[in-house]
């Protein structure tokens, strides 16, 4: 089964998509098999996260953003803005790709583990994850 879901994001975030690639697991009837996770765009990433604590996302975006800053003059592709650079960098440190086994009908996540689409952007967009569940 192959499908797509759209995350419109408002601001440089992550935004928890576990849920949704919970419903398709469960629609798609598979009990045993693979989820595997692609993301359309070079300035957001994908990555399994805490989903308990917010603060622990809080401290990943901060200690990203100073490993990554804006308006450093190394950059030559700016004229999509300040935050486009680096959110580029940020992806390519990151991953665009996720592959998360199935396990009796569920996503086989830890207990504290969550799936996260990171939008590295200040600005909002409308974002595509193709999700493909197979045996």
């Amino acid at each position: 089964m192959v499908d797509v879901i759209e995350i419109q994001t408002h601001t440089q975030s992550l935004y928890e998509i576990t849920g949704q690639l919970q419903s398709l697991v469960h629609s798609s009837g598979i009990e045993q098999g693979l989820c595997s996770l692609l993301i359309q765009h070079t300035s957001a990433s994908l990555l399994v996260q805490e989903n308990a604590d917010p603060s622990a996302q809080h401290d990943l975006e901060r200690w990203f953003n100073r490993l990554v800053p804006e308006h450093d003059p190394i950059y030559t592709h700016t004229i999509e803005g300040p935050d486009d650079m680096p959110s580029h960098v940020k992806s390519a440190l990151t991953t665009t790709t996720l592959s998360i086994p199935v396990m009796n009908g569920k996503l086989a996540l830890g207990t504290w583990q969550g799936v996260f689409l990171w939008e590295h952007r200040h600005r909002g967009s409308r974002r595509r994850v193709v999700v493909h569940i197979g045996r």
